[in-house]
């Protein structure tokens, strides 16, 4: 049987540009191109779809939890493989599963989890974003203000050591609670360091990322806002080249107009990008679940505290990237290169990630029409298929 996997009969969008009438050729798990069905070798398995499109598989670099699990409750190779099986649904083929913040205990655990996952290739494993708990009290959303702590020695030489157990790892710290010095190590060990739950200063936020700092995590939320003397950590990503942010587009989080804002700001190599910030209702008819002993109520389209504060999101990435696109207007291609190709390129793996040309990791989802997930492939195998 030949190696060599030739899929047709729907649009293909490679990231940048339609093949009508075209094929998706893989081999071995990668893309090695696509060309006119005519051009098809003879010797290729052929799988023809009904009609649909073909995109390039969703990154999702902030995940809590899917699939009934939460990644906190549950920091293991078995719980990281249910997490990554629910998102599959939604056409996420890569994803970080992230850890709130939490005791060093269950940190050691998270990372312990994330090498086994690597080392049994868990399909859409990409490594792990450790959310905390190097934070500040003043933006802590729904994290725990008792286990918010600055970083230590200990903590700097754990991540640093953790690093080289995984494929990719992302921090998010506070710019005012972790120094420059220790950016500038996190940065230099290969660790991509976010800001994020920070009240700091614009000053401080331009000086963490000019430190090493590449990213802001979810933007707009439980950050600093720009102000007319005080532009803020909102106003230091949108001001700095290169930058790139996390963006909940559920129509909560962020309203509209400041979304729209945000795009006509943002400038550059750095782009804005989707994440779903999901916690372990993806998936499935949950109504409550906990984080640190405390309930979290799902409804309304909204996860929430007990006193209202918003604790993660109620939203997958299609839904997501339907978002971008029926409600802000973005082209379609360009909600789709949201979820797809700017997360890739902000955790720097848009090599084999985020797009369909050679070289790159198979990893797709079949639409239908009206943009519906019908299968959802994760390096040439097909991880998802809706019934019928």
């Amino acid at each position: 049987m030949s190696d060599l996997l030739a899929i047709s009969g729907a649009r293909i969008f490679d990231g940048q540009a339609w093949h009508d009438e075209g094929a998706l050729l893989i081999e071995f798990g990668m893309v090695s191109a696509i060309v006119p069905v005519g051009a098809v070798p003879t010797h290729a398995q052929a799988i023809h779809l009904d009609g649909g499109s073909l995109v390039p598989g969703f990154v999702d670099l902030q995940v809590n939890g899917g699939g009934g699990v939460l990644f906190n409750n549950d920091p293991s190779v078995a719980g990281i493989r249910t997490i990554c099986a629910a998102h599959a649904q939604f056409g996420t083929t890569a994803l970080l599963p992230t850890l709130i913040t939490d005791t060093v205990a269950v940190n050691i655990a998270a990372i312990a989890a994330g090498a086994g996952a690597a080392e049994q290739a868990v399909p859409g494993f990409l490594g792990l974003h450790l959310e905390g708990p190097h934070l500040s009290l003043a933006r802590k959303g729904t994290h725990d203000p008792a286990l918010i702590r600055p970083m230590d020695d200990g903590d700097l030489e754990r991540l640093i050591a953790a690093r080289s157990d995984l494929p990719n790892l992302l921090v998010t710290v506070a710019a005012e609670t972790v120094t420059a010095a220790q950016i500038q190590a996190l940065a230099k060990a290969g660790i991509i360091v976010s800001l994020g739950h920070s009240d700091a200063s614009f000053a401080d936020a331009k000086a963490a990322y000019a430190a090493g700092a590449t990213m802001a995590t979810h933007l707009f939320n439980a950050m600093s806002q720009i102000g007319n003397r005080e532009p803020g950590m909102v106003g230091a990503m949108l001001s700095t080249p290169g930058v790139h942010a996390g963006l909940i587009a559920d129509g909560i989080h962020v309203h509209p107009a400041a979304i729209e804002l945000a795009l006509r700001a943002n400038s550059g190599a750095g782009h804005i990008f989707l994440v779903t910030d999901a916690m372990s209702q993806t998936g499935t008819d949950l109504t409550e679940l906990t984080l640190n002993g405390r309930t979290i109520t799902r409804s309304g389209g909204a996860l929430r505290l007990a006193d209202g504060t918003l604790a993660g999101a109620d939203l997958d990435m299609i839904d997501a990237v339907l978002f971008m696109h029926k409600t802000i207007g973005l082209p379609f291609e360009e909600a789709v290169r949201m979820a797809s190709l700017y997360p890739a390129q902000a955790l720097g793996v848009d090599d084999t990630h985020g797009h369909l040309g050679p070289g790159a990791i198979a990893s797709f989802v079949h639409l239908g029409p009206d943009h519906d997930v019908r299968a959802t492939w994760i390096a040439g195998t097909r991880v998802f298929c809706a019934r019928s």
